[in-house]
């Protein structure tokens, strides 16, 4: 039988390279997704058996569901990837408390829902393995982009302390920081922006889905067995600690 992979916010660029990436691994792959209806269908159809999981991160209830539905046909995840986000820019100042919370609940509270549910299972199996989706932004802050910050940088705490938790449980957990990707989200930059984001990047260019996707099928593996409570961040040089 086919271990199970859970990939929240699959309809992104990440996301959706993740799944590409797991379902070539051999995983039976549970594609979540929210809003993005065109998307998530055409990435379920390229993916073969792949599942459609559909939840408002907004709202725990809706998670509550999602996982009651993947109990009752699969009994539980192998692997779950907490790879679902929301950014938000500008001033502190200019940050509503609306946007902070709606941050802090996608990003922060729905990686914790997702955990909460995923673990029994993992426990009774004595194994398993959580990979968190967190930022550069979460290792070392960005300008206007307090909010994102912090709750990525939340992100990486929680993992860090649930590793050591579930570590004697035989299940691995790490982060994933990717730097500047090529995706959606630096749809609201220009191209002078991008260009200097490249430049200030040592390796020469910027990052791709595949360059996150395939650092988690990795985490994701046998070979990456001793490895729990890191923060991996493929980032081309851009952050170095």
């Amino acid at each position: 039988m086919k271990k199970t992979a859970l990939i929240t916010g699959a309809s992104g660029g990440i996301g959706a390279e993740i799944a590409r990436c797991l379902h070539r691994d051999g995983y039976q792959v549970l594609l979540h997704y929210n809003h993005s209806k065109a998307k998530i269908f055409a990435l379920a159809e390229e993916l073969e058996e792949s599942v459609l999981f559909q939840a408002d991160f907004e709202k725990p209830e809706e998670i509550s569901r999602m996982f009651g539905e993947i109990e009752s046909r699969f009994g539980g995840v192998d692997l779950l990837i907490n790879n679902a986000g929301l950014a938000c820019y500008g001033l502190i100042t200019d940050i509503t408390l609306e946007q902070w919370r709606r941050l802090f609940a996608v990003n922060v509270e729905g990686t914790y829902n997702c955990c909460r549910h995923a673990i029994p299972y993992m426990v009774h199996q004595k194994s398993g393995n959580i990979i968190n989706v967190s930022s550069i932004w979460g290792l070392c802050g960005a300008s206007c982009e307090t909010a994102y910050s912090a709750a990525k940088s939340a992100v990486i705490g929680f993992t860090k302390a649930l590793a050591k938790e579930l570590g004697p449980s035989g299940i691995n957990v790490n982060c994933v920081a990717p730097g500047v990707i090529m995706t959606d989200m630096l749809n609201n930059l220009s191209s002078e922006a991008l260009e200097i984001l490249r430049e200030e990047t040592p390796i020469g260019r910027l990052g791709t889905p595949s360059d996150i996707a395939e650092v988690v099928a990795f985490l994701a593996s046998k070979k990456a067995g001793f490895i729990t409570g890191q923060v991996i961040s493929p980032n081309g040089g851009f952050v170095i600690n």
